[in-house]
């Protein structure tokens, strides 16, 4: 096996020809020189590899639509993937493109599926108070915690240093987080007080909160594990992620009546019409709603 095959997903199962694992390690280079997240890169790369292990041996200067074409029919759409997977290909592929010259590939002449558009799932204010009550462990408790206060996605809980806390003007620093951008957002002093509580308990070294050995950031399994066993213990039944603290965050947000702009501000969103779709799922307007069934 080529020492570079190990890291492409899958090729234990179907090795790809050399010229196909040099692109595809140029490629990643790529990304990781202009900077993309590890887990773009590692959707991206993931994406291309199965794209180029459909098309078999098939030179890459002899790529073209039809190959694409072909393979969003029979294989994503054969095997019922969704239709952002659909669109996560031909985005790798597209970049690919502008990276890698003489193929003969146009991923923008290719149709791309419409977007389904679910509404955020949304937690009451008992449920969630129900989840982050759960756990008896204090990092536990404080990694839910701060999920809920701040609208933290997962990596960007992950990736806290203790300095982004900055009691004295009451605000934590989101570094680096989606689109590379910084933001702030509001800590209440009881927050505060539960903080200043958990870093007395673990002392953390490097990250906010580290796994068992100390300096190792806490993984992303053992987050999701923690709110599975919190879920448990709290008897929700719901299929809860903890992207649903955020959605939950936002919405409880508008319900008191805060303007959109801000929480546009406080979620990280680049557009207002991001933030939009908690107006659809907010129950504050929609409460105030009369029947007509009740005039009967």
């Amino acid at each position: 096996m080529n020492k570079n095959q190990k890291n492409i997903p899958g090729s234990h199962v179907t090795p790809l020809s050399t010229e196909q694992l040099k692109v595809i390690n140029s490629f990643e280079d790529y990304l990781r020189r202009t900077r993309y997240s590890e887990s773009t890169i590692k959707t991206y790369c993931d994406s291309l590899y199965q794209f180029l292990k459909f098309c078999g041996e098939k030179p890459l200067a002899l790529l073209s639509n039809s190959d694409l074409h072909d393979f969003n029919t029979q294989y994503i759409i054969a095997k019922k993937l969704s239709a952002s997977y659909q669109n996560q290909v031909l985005n790798a592929v597209k970049l690919f493109c502008k990276v890698q010259l003489g193929t003969q590939l146009n991923p923008e002449l290719v149709k791309r599926p419409r977007r389904a558009k679910p509404l955020p799932n949304v937690l009451s204010q008992l449920e969630v108070k129900n989840i982050i009550e759960s756990p008896k462990n204090t990092k536990h408790r404080m990694m839910l915690t701060l999920i809920y206060a701040c609208g933290l996605r997962r990596s960007e809980l992950l990736n806290l240093i203790p300095t982004d806390i900055q009691s004295n003007r009451k605000i934590l620093l989101i570094r680096n987080s989606k689109g590379k951008k910084d933001r702030i957002v509001p800590i209440s002093e009881a927050l505060i007080t539960l903080l200043r509580n958990y870093y007395k308990e673990y002392r953390p070294m490097k990250w906010l909160f580290e796994g068992q050995v100390r300096g190792v950031q806490y993984s992303a399994k053992s987050l999701e594990s923690v709110l599975k066993q919190a879920l448990q213990k709290a008897k929700i039944g719901k299929p809860v992620t903890l992207h649903w603290l955020r959605h939950s965050y936002a919405t409880h947000l508008l319900e008191r009546g805060t303007d959109l702009r801000y929480i546009q501000e406080l979620l990280g969103h680049s557009s207002t019409k991001t933030t939009e779709i908690y107006t659809h799922v907010s129950t504050r307007s929609i409460q105030e709603i009369r029947s007509p069934f009740d005039d009967l």
